[in-house]
């Protein structure tokens, strides 16, 4: 396989997780290594599949949806390594949605690791006040 056929088949592996992750697809755990360390904000780093089931139930028990637009993502492969800059969109389990527009606008950045098809590292790189709901912290006006 060459590297960039090797690259097509990471960038192919990611967007399906994010397919499957929005949509609830329980099989998306069988993509990750029974080792697979996971990191989100608020959450921490933790490792294993139950960690990661820990987190998507977190995650999912606040939100009514979840939306990825992998299409339009910048990815970037270097050996195993995935790195992801995009947006996302929700809506909160009280009827919220979001991004915001002028905050935090919905933007992320993940970094994954693979082991052939498995994913080992999932980096989560988000502001986790998905509706600006924090007012505390907004230094800015």
């Amino acid at each position: 396989m060459s590297d960039s056929e090797a690259q097509q088949r990471l960038i192919a592996l990611t967007k399906q997780y994010f397919v499957k992750g929005d949509a609830g697809d329980p099989s998306v755990l069988e993509m990750f290594s029974d080792q697979v360390q996971v990191y989100f904000p608020k959450f921490g780093t933790r490792t294993g599949k139950a960690a990661v089931l820990n987190f998507v139930q977190g995650l999912l028990g606040n939100l009514q949806s979840l939306t990825h637009a992998v299409e339009s993502y910048n990815y970037l492969v270097v050996g195993n390594t995935v790195v992801v800059e995009g947006t996302e969109s929700g809506v909160m389990r009280d009827g919220t949605s979001w991004p915001v527009e002028g905050r935090s606008e919905g933007r992320f950045c993940n970094v994954f690791e693979f082991d052939g098809d498995l994913i080992t590292r999932v980096f989560i790189y988000v502001d986790p006040d998905f509706t600006g709901a924090d007012e505390a912290r907004r230094y800015w006006v």
